[in-house]
């Protein structure tokens, strides 16, 4: 009895100690959470409950019941659950104290720092997980030594360095993701012992070198994704091997040799990603055995011969992209017959014959694209026969017949491009009737007839191009009414008639084009409430009457070509000052009277052709007044008198030239002479040569080359002339600078300044000849202004204002700006990252840290490109460079929810092909 009493009391004893150290051990996993908590930034105050209730003497478990912990039958915390947060600062080291932490989940939030390497402590652990953060350095070693380890998900970071090597010591690892970092080397070897290795994602990083063959003996392996990466060779034979893998990614590299046939004998692969590579060879044949087959992506390589028969087998294949590659010879009729086809991309290669009959027939086809080949025959007439067609595109080829009549019924279409090619017959009716449809390009071809009326009842088209047909008839009176039309190109046709006067319903008509198709009649003032309008071009056409003088207040207009027709009366006096215009075009009309004072930066060839016109940059029209004066007098006495007057005026003003020349001449020889009797007189010379260097050319010289032959070019202030001097022979730019009566009356000094500006300047490559800028306000550099010359620094500064219009979503010259500024000086006064953030297009950075960062370097190569100093721009070559750098490293998206496992099949934001998200 005495010996039972000793034991029970040694069990109470011994379970009161126990007690004890669990409770002692508790408090110590309370604490350590503490620390945890302690490191990191809760902005959104997750958190809010990890602390210590004040009423609580007794800890107990009380840290098992905080948000994202989970605690063992113990009270040992076995999972941390922290995903999607908005999480910062740092992992504390105190981690390693959770000595049962099996499951460890941080992704998605915003860490940017080391993780600390006592998680190699964490020997428990069966899941790690700290993908889309920014965690920097170098993946911590150790943990392949939680003998338990079955997945590691540290995707979308920026990690550098070399993966570890002890990360093969956890054989029992199913998933290992590492996509979207700064990793490089090669892949270690040690990863061969990874049997179970269902995943492994590599993609998005600096590996170099060979993919190693050993890969090829992961016999579990079902996803295999190593593209965006700079591996170079052939993909290895052992490949063929995996004979369990589903899907495989090694797209955008520099890989090149054979597609291996190998990769024939994997019967569960659903998916096939090689695109942007440098493979040559054929297709293997063997790929046609891949019954099991859905995606298969082998675009942008060098691939040549002709597309096997055998892939016409695959009855599963969803996707079949092989665009940009030098293939040959026909498109395999059998493909017609695939009855899942979905997406067909055979654009820019060689094929030629005729596409497939049954196709779109038999599948839910959405978007065939065979552009840029040599394909013939009939358009096949079932293409959307299931109702799916989004995109049907086939410019660039030699297709006949007429358009199927199938395609103007099709409900699903958005985008209809067959220009350039040899249809002819009829536009069919309905497209105006189609819900989506956006686009429709038929220019180039032999329709004929006229343009259908229902196009005009459209609620979606905002971009049409009907040019170069034999289209006649006139254009449909509302055809430019359409609410969503932003370009209408129908220029050489013959349509006649005049010009659609409705343009009171134009909001969103940038570009019009009507030239060439044989229209008559006036310009309607009503185009001037088309507010958007950029470019107009009515050239070629038997336009009368006078211009519209509402055309000069259009703000947006900027590109104007009225030659060739027969305009008349004058040019109206705003144009000079209209707000957008850069290029006018009125030469060879019935145009007359003087050019407009403030039209300075005309070229006179785009008023060529105008018998009556004068004054501004062309001859006084004083002369011409005359000329006209004397033909229309009818009385004998009168032009006696006007031949005795202008022998008399040519006489005096012989006489005052040869006269002026000597006096002249004697000024120069004898300065101090000429000087002093010049001083004597209440006028200045009418005009003096001011040198800011030794010069060895006098000044008539100078004046005898200032002559329209010579126009080189011309700005806002003046005309550049070329000089060639001969005695020494030197070729010099002489700058005639206008000063208005008004400027001087003001006392503005504006040219005065100028000349100041140019003798600090030297100009080379004087020879070169320019007479025009292509480009409009807003894109052209600074110093064109007072260079007149458009090199390649110029060229990399409309370069970068173009970058910011994509970046912003805002026009070089945005309402939004003050006045005066433009888009490069907007974004200037931005100072810091914060600010630069807030320009961002919203529509495409959204809430999206990844894509932000992305932009944001892109944004500061614009503004590389868009640097004061042209010296200070870098080049082309250097700014395809940093682009490549900046190109992005994450597939992966920003997520609301939680934690997906790495083990499911790939996200289709990782499945890279260009048409993913179609699908």
């Amino acid at each position: 009895m005495q010996t039972y009493l000793l034991l029970f009391y040694c069990y109470i004893a011994i379970s009161l100690v126990f007690a004890e150290g669990a409770q002692a051990a508790a408090d110590d996993e309370l604490s350590t959470l503490l620390s945890i908590k302690s490191s990191i930034n809760d902005p959104m105050n997750y958190l809010k409950d990890w602390k210590l209730p004040t009423n609580v003497t007794q800890r107990g478990w009380l840290h098992c019941n905080w948000t994202g912990v989970g605690c063992n039958s113990e009270g040992f915390v076995e999972s941390l659950h922290l995903y999607n947060m908005n999480l910062s600062g740092h992992v504390s080291d105190h981690i390693q104290s959770l000595s049962s932490l099996s499951f460890f989940n941080i992704s998605c939030n915003n860490f940017a720092s080391k993780l600390p390497k006592s998680l190699s402590n964490l020997t428990s652990l069966k899941s790690f997980d700290v993908s889309q953060n920014y965690f920097t350095g170098s993946f911590p070693t150790g943990l392949g030594g939680a003998a338990g380890l079955r997945s590691i998900n540290a995707s979308s970071n920026d990690f550098s360095g070399l993966l570890p090597e002890d990360i093969g010591n956890a054989t029992l690892l199913e998933s290992l993701d590492f996509r979207g970092s700064y990793f490089v080397s090669s892949i270690p070897r040690s990863f061969k012992n990874l049997q179970k290795l269902k995943f492994l994602g590599l993609s998005g990083n600096n590996f170099t070198g060979r993919i190693p063959g050993y890969l090829g003996e992961l016999i579990s392996l079902e996803t295999l994704i190593l593209g965006y990466n700079e591996f170079e060779g052939e993909i290895p034979a052992e490949f063929g091997n995996l004979t369990n893998l589903q899907y495989l990614d090694l797209a955008v590299g520099s890989l090149s040799g054979q597609i291996p046939p190998e990769l024939g004998k994997l019967k569960k692969l659903t998916t096939v990603y090689l695109y942007h590579n440098n493979f040559t060879g054929k297709i293997p044949p063997q790929l046609g055995n891949i019954m099991s087959l859905e995606f298969l992506d082998l675009s942008d390589n060098q691939i040549s011969g002709e597309i096997p028969e055998e892939l016409a087998k695959l009855e599963n294949l969803q996707l079949l992209n092989l665009m940009t590659n030098k293939l040959t010879g026909p498109v395999p009729e059998k493909l017609g017959e695939l009855k899942h086809l979905q997406v067909l991309e055979l654009w820019k290669n060689s094929l030629e014959g005729p596409l497939p009959l049954n196709l779109g027939k038999n599948s839910p086809l959405q978007w065939l694209d065979v552009s840029s080949n040599s394909l013939s025959g009939e358009i096949p007439p079932g293409l959307c026969t299931t109702g799916n067609l989004t995109k049907l595109i086939l410019f660039n080829n030699s297709f006949s017949g007429s358009i199927p009549s199938g395609l103007s019924n099709c409900l699903s279409l958005v985008r209809v491009r067959i220009q350039n090619n040899l249809i002819s017959g009829t536009i069919p009716v309905g497209f105006g009737n189609l819900p989506g449809l956006q686009r429709l390009e038929l220019a180039k071809n032999n329709l004929t007839g006229q343009i259908p009326i229902d196009i005009t009842s459209s609620t979606s088209l905002s971009f049409i191009d009907v040019s170069w047909n034999h289209l006649e008839s006139s254009l449909p009176s509302e055809i430019l009414s359409i609410p969503t039309l932003q370009t209408f190109i129908a220029s050489h046709n013959n349509f006649g008639g005049t010009v659609p006067a409705e343009f009171q319903d134009c909001p969103s008509l940038s570009v019009l084009d009507l030239s060439n198709t044989n229209i008559s009649g006036t310009i309607p003032e009503s185009i001037a409430s088309c507010q958007k309008l950029v470019n107009l071009n009515l050239r070629n056409n038997h336009l009368t009457g006078g211009i519209p003088k509402s055309i000069t207040n259009m703000p947006t207009l900027s590109v104007l070509d009225l030659s060739n027709n027969s305009l008349t009366g004058r040019i109206p006096e705003n144009f000079g000052s209209s707000p957008a215009l850069e290029m006018l075009n009125l030469s060879f009309n019935k145009l007359e009277g003087p050019v407009p004072s403030n039209m300075v930066t005309i070229n006179p060839n785009d008023l060529i052709g105008n018998a009556g016109l004068c004054g501004g940059i062309l001859p006084p029209c004083s002369q011409n007044l005359t000329v006209t004066k004397q033909r229309k007098s009818s009385h004998g006495r009168h032009i006696i008198i006007g031949f005795v007057t202008g022998i008399s005026v040519i006489l005096s003003l012989g006489a005052a030239y040869f006269g002026g020349r000597c006096v002249y001449k004697r000024w120069y020889l004898y300065n101090n002479f000429v000087h002093d009797w010049f001083r004597q007189s209440n006028e200045d010379w009418p005009w003096r040569l001011v040198a800011f260097q030794r010069i060895s050319f006098t000044s008539s010289e100078i004046l005898t080359c200032i002559k329209e032959s010579n126009v080189i070019g011309m700005g806002g202030t003046g005309i550049v002339y070329k000089a060639e001097i001969h005695r020494p022979h030197v070729t010099v730019a002489v700058k005639k600078l206008w000063r208005s009566r008004t400027d001087i009356e003001n006392g503005n000094n504006d040219v005065l300044r100028e000349v100041e500006l140019l003798g600090r300047l030297r100009h080379r490559n004087i020879n070169e000849t320019v007479t025009m800028v292509a480009g409009s306000y807003g894109y052209i550099a600074p110093e064109y202004g007072y260079t007149l010359k458009v090199d390649e620094k110029i060229d990399i500064y409309s370069y970068g204002v173009v970058l910011l219009e994509l970046l912003t979503g805002k026009k070089p010259l945005d309402p939004a700006f003050e006045e005066s500024v433009d888009i490069v000086e907007w974004i200037r006064k931005k100072r810091n990252n914060k600010a630069l953030l807030e320009v961002l297009d919203p529509t495409i950075a959204g809430q999206c840290k990844h894509v932000q960062e992305e932009m944001l370097l892109v944004l500061r190569i614009a503004l590389l490109c868009t640097a004061k100093l042209p010296k200070e721009r870098p080049s082309m070559r250097d700014i395809i460079t940093m682009l490549g750098e900046a190109k992005p490293r994450r597939k992966s998206v920003c997520q609301n929810g939680g934690q997906q496992s790495s083990m499911e099949k790939p996200p289709t934001i990782f499945n890279t092909s260009p048409v993913a998200s179609l699908l």
